[in-house]
């Protein structure tokens, strides 16, 4: 059975689901990114009068995975308007007045999907919470530096998306006011960076921060870095001129020229080169430098954390000594022998995965919660240490079924075996509403404090654990 409801652009057509909760997909939020549009800032849609059929899936920014094999099913949608979101919500109430969580998804920047049905907003819907997943531009549309076009265009995105809920979330049951914005992988990096962003203040009351990744070393400099090289491999000026009628496959094999190593790549960040970067405008500082020193952000309840092993399984380069890879990552040269040593159960060909882990992950992640902390202001940290039995391992994503309650979603069985524990999954996404809705996570997990440490470990049994990191902060921020 369909429902319809008006919003400020004109009204949209969802759909009626078995448990009597309401979904609406492939809303626009802004105009499709084409012609002059594509490199711009987003622009609001225009206006229509006749109802728009909101039942499927709106076109995605990603036209490849990110790998041939993905953990998360991301699907790749075609279409020119891949600035669309998506409501699921309890019911379309405009007095409900309901808890809003705003989700983004990961893909390292470049990848991704908000049509996965990972992401769906079932349960939290049974759980009186409606949730808003969207898309936004991705790569080199979303983030190069270009001369003659605003930068940080995906995150530009984000703040549309965020201020359409705040115009029109009220008609869909839910309650601007009572916002919070989450993310996983590039997604979690989205909402520290949405932190540090002085535009999107007071467009979420909220944040939640799932296994964060942010570039380093970001900057202007950076950034105009990676334009030089895409010049440099290509040919091509970085511009938008030059840019903006390029097909897709044409603009993805630009990124491939761009990812590839090489010398030219020194100062560069190893990973994440298209990302959101401080342009000095938008974004004042990088968000990391940001939220570890106050300067935004901490008027926001954050949750933020990670898992065990994230990318323990990647392999290091061959031919490099241990103390020149990890050195790559940033660890004191001095610290080396430490390292080793904290981790002496691990096998020698795991190591660079290990220190990637804890560069890229929990290290950044444990600095914000202890500058957070050390100032008194509301934090919580996790760690996600269930390990999954074919992998041995808390990887990357693996938590995302858990905390969304959809342990019977297609391809979760694949990453967690044939028994998952339920009462994991429960607990995962029981401490997820609380947060949304009190912006508390709950009374047996208290606040992250440079007293205590207070870390909350979701395992087969969760359970609060003080200082559980403390070798990792020795190693990476002592």
């Amino acid at each position: 059975m369909s429902t319809t409801v008006t919003t400020a652009r004109g009204p949209v057509r969802g759909e009626r689901r078995a448990d009597g909760s309401l979904r609406f997909l492939g809303v626009p939020y802004a105009r499709p990114p084409v012609g002059e549009l594509r490199f711009a800032a987003p622009v609001a849609p225009e206006p229509w009068t006749e109802p728009l059929d909101a039942t499927a899936y709106g076109p995605t920014a990603q036209r490849r995975p990110f790998a041939e094999v993905t953990t998360i099913p991301e699907p790749s949608v075609p279409g020119a308007g891949v600035l669309n979101l998506n409501v699921f919500t309890p019911a379309a109430d405009p007095g409900a007045a309901l808890p809003v969580l705003v989700w983004i998804h990961g893909g390292g920047y470049v990848a991704g999907s908000a049509a996965s049905p990972w992401y769906d907003g079932a349960a939290f819907n049974r759980d009186g919470v409606v949730l808003v997943s969207l898309g936004y531009r991705l790569g080199i549309e979303g983030f190069l530096h270009l001369e003659d076009a605003p930068d940080n265009r995906g995150v530009r995105d984000w703040i549309a998306a965020l201020e359409w809920v705040r115009d029109n979330i009220a008609a869909f049951g839910g309650d601007p006011a009572k916002v919070t914005v989450a993310g996983q992988s590039a997604g979690g990096g989205a909402v520290q960076t949405l932190l540090a962003v002085p535009r999107a203040k007071g467009l979420f009351r909220g944040a939640l921060s799932v296994s964060g990744a942010l570039p380093s070393p970001d900057g202007p400099e950076v950034a105009r870095a990676v334009s030089r090289l895409l010049t440099a491999r290509t040919g091509l000026p970085a511009t938008a001129a030059a840019l903006r009628d390029l097909g897709d496959d044409e603009i993805l094999a630009l990124q491939d020229r761009l990812s590839e190593p090489g010398h030219d790549r020194a100062g560069l960040p190893p990973m994440l080169s298209l990302a959101p970067f401080a342009d000095g405008e938008l974004i004042p500082e990088p968000a990391q430098e940001s939220l570890t020193s106050g300067a935004a952000g901490d008027e926001v309840p954050l949750m933020l954390g990670f898992t065990a092993d994230e990318f323990s399984m990647v392999p290091g380069p061959d031919g490099l000594p241990v103390g020149a890879v990890l050195g790559g990552l940033g660890l004191d040269p001095a610290r080396t022998g430490a390292f080793t040593e904290a981790y002496a159960d691990t096998a020698p060909e795991r190591l660079f995965g290990r220190a990637l882990t804890d560069a890229m992950f929990r290290a950044p992640s444990l600095a914000v919660a202890e500058a957070r902390a050390g100032r008194g202001r509301p934090t919580w940290l996790y760690e996600f240490a269930w390990r999954s039995p074919g992998a041995g391992l808390a990887f990357h994503c693996l938590d995302l079924p858990f905390a969304f309650d959809l342990l019977d979603a297609e391809g979760v069985r694949a990453v967690t075996g044939d028994a998952p524990p339920r009462a994991l999954a429960a607990a995962v996404h029981r401490a997820w509403v609380a947060f949304v809705t009190h912006q508390d996570p709950g009374a047996d997990w208290p606040r992250y404090t440079t007293e205590d440490r207070a870390t909350r470990i979701w395992d087969a049994e969760p359970r609060t654990v003080r200082d559980p990191l403390g070798r990792v902060r020795a190693l990476w921020l002592g």
